[in-house]
This record gives structure tokens, C-alpha cells and sequence, in this order.
């Protein structure tokens, strides 16, 4: 798994939660001021937590299928998937904290 955050789409949404068997998908949007506060720390989760979590984003203006397939109706919403199945949810800007205690259940 990379060390970095990788860039999701309508297209290769299903084959990354599929391949992996921990992700965790940022859905945000470019002009959505909590989703740019939140991108560094989702960037040093990627970092952290290489080669046990594969972190992505998916911009829903740009991916409009998966934003809606998953009912995102609040950015930033973070969804942890395991084995491709969703398996927590984190909707707003929270601390980095936070979202490693959600990671740290499924990780081994």
C-alpha cells in the first residue's frame, strides 16, 4: 500500500476497496474549507498507517455516482471500508485522534 493519499474516482472506486483489505475514503470537495483544514492530517495518516491502511479521496462534484451510491449529503465525510464493506463513517472536521482511534479498531 502507498505511503501517500490516492485519487479516487466514479471509475476505480470499486477496485480499490475491493484490493485492499483496510481503506479509508476522504469524500470531499475543492471549495469545502473543513475538507482543505483536513487534507494534511488525512495526508499524515496515509504516511503513518503505509502498508496497513490505503487512504483515498474522492471529489463528489467530480465523482457524483459514488458520493450518491453512499448517501454523502456532509463533507468532509471519511468511510472506513474492510474487505470492501463499510464499516464506520466519521462525517465533519475532527481531530487527527479521532480518526486513528476509527482506523486502530481494524487494524492489527
Amino acid at each position: 500500500m502507498p505511503s501517500e493519499v490516492i485519487h479516487v474516482t466514479d471509475l476505480n472506486f470499486d477496485d480499490v476497496i475491493h484490493s485492499n483489505p483496510i481503506v479509508l475514503i476522504d469524500f470531499w470537495a475543492e471549495w469545502c474549507m473543513p475538507c482543505r483544514m483536513l487534507a494534511p492530517v488525512i495526508e499524515e495518516i496515509a504516511r503513518e498507517y503505509a502498508g496497513k491502511v490505503l487512504v483515498g479521496k474522492i471529489n463528489v462534484d467530480e465523482n457524483p455516482i459514488t458520493a450518491s451510491k453512499f448517501q454523502i449529503y456532509s463533507i468532509p465525510t471519511l468511510i472506513i471500508f474492510k474487505n470492501g464493506v463499510e464499516v464506520d463513517r466519521i462525517i465533519g472536521l475532527v481531530p487527527k485522534s479521532r480518526i486513528e482511534a476509527y482506523i486502530n479498531k481494524y487494524v492489527k
